[in-house]
């Protein structure tokens, strides 16, 4: 109920309930109870909701927070699919695939987790990002037509670390590109701050936002991307046809590491880590943008990873599990 969801989902004119669900692994043996408590209030709480709908079929995505949902739909029969954004499941979710009738899948790679009920669907992204043109998109931004950009985001809620490097290397930065920065609301003031600092000339080039719903615009206007690797980057980045610097996230498992490994295996993006932001930062995005061949290759490898149509064939795999169980 704390996530951006709450925002998003009732501006699609979907309603939008919350549910406790709780941690059982990884967890201290207190903790560990606590979670075991509130994913039972979860199931509860799942079990009440799916008796009022009547859904034909649930679909979920996630990790623990998706545990109740399904657990209550496999306890009303009701036929259930997981989708699995990540490259690598988690613990969570290969347990949690026993309950399901079908694991949707981002990637070939993944399908060996799910033996007999995995199925290649792609992630699903707005369809701006097929539909959007770059020159189109960096008119709507006011951004520089003929400036090579870069734009850096964290996710909804910013990523400190990009945030503070970035800050670091400004100066250098917008003498070569215009950079269109996602910051976060926490660190929102602090790149402001830092942006009054630089001069006239460069400020104009150093776009920053809080938070940006027309994220797929930035995107596709941009050349190069900063940004952790969530299970996102595997579907945006792709469609958007938009190479990366990817830092994983160094404290959520090792999820966001293994995304941005199989993205670098393609030759769609290069890898720092979070550690090695503040010397290498700089030198990594130079080299790139210095070197507009490697760039252009890389765009063509990353939109070789694109799967248009995606969300339409989770519809579809889901509407044949009801025809099938039903």
């Amino acid at each position: 109920k704390e996530g951006a969801e709450a925002r998003l989902v009732p501006m699609q004119g979907m309603e939008f309930r919350t549910m406790p669900a709780g941690k059982l692994r990884g967890q201290n043996p207190l903790s560990a109870i606590g979670g075991a408590f509130l994913l039972s209030k979860g199931v509860l709480a799942a079990l009440r909701i799916l008796k009022e709908w009547q859904p034909d079929a649930v679909l979920v995505s996630g990790g623990y927070v998706a545990a109740p949902v399904l657990i209550a739909a496999w306890m009303l029969g009701i036929p259930s699919m997981i989708y699995l954004p990540d490259i690598v499941p988690g613990a969570t979710v290969k347990h949690l695939s026993r309950f399901a009738g079908k694991v949707a899948v981002t990637a070939r790679e993944t399908l060996d987790f799910f033996p007999g009920k995995g199925v290649v669907t792609g992630y699903p992204v707005r369809a701006e990002f097929y539909n959007l043109k770059a020159e189109d998109a960096k008119a709507d931004l006011k951004l520089e037509p003929d400036m090579s950009t870069v734009i850096a985001f964290g996710g909804s809620q910013g990523a400190r670390s990009i945030n503070m490097a970035m800050v670091n290397i400004l100066p250098e930065l917008l003498r070569r590109a215009q950079v269109v920065h996602v910051t976060g609301q926490t660190d929102l003031e602090r790149m402001q701050q830092a942006r009054e600092r630089l001069p006239q000339a460069l400020q104009v080039r150093y776009h920053i936002h809080a938070y940006m719903d027309d994220l797929p615009k930035a995107l596709v206007a941009a050349d190069l991307a900063v940004c952790r690797a969530g299970a996102s980057t595997l579907g945006e980045l792709p469609a958007a046809g938009l190479p990366a610097v990817l830092v994983p996230y160094p404290y959520a498992g090792a999820h966001q590491r293994l995304n941005a490994e199989y993205l670098a295996r393609y030759n769609a993006a290069e890898v720092i880590e979070d550690r090695d932001l503040g010397q290498g930062l700089l030198p990594m995005l130079m080299k790139l943008l210095d070197d507009p061949e490697k760039l252009a290759q890389m765009r063509v490898e990353t939109q070789k990873l694109a799967r248009p149509g995606a969300a339409a064939k989770i519809v579809r795999e889901l509407w044949q599990l009801t025809e099938r169980e039903g």
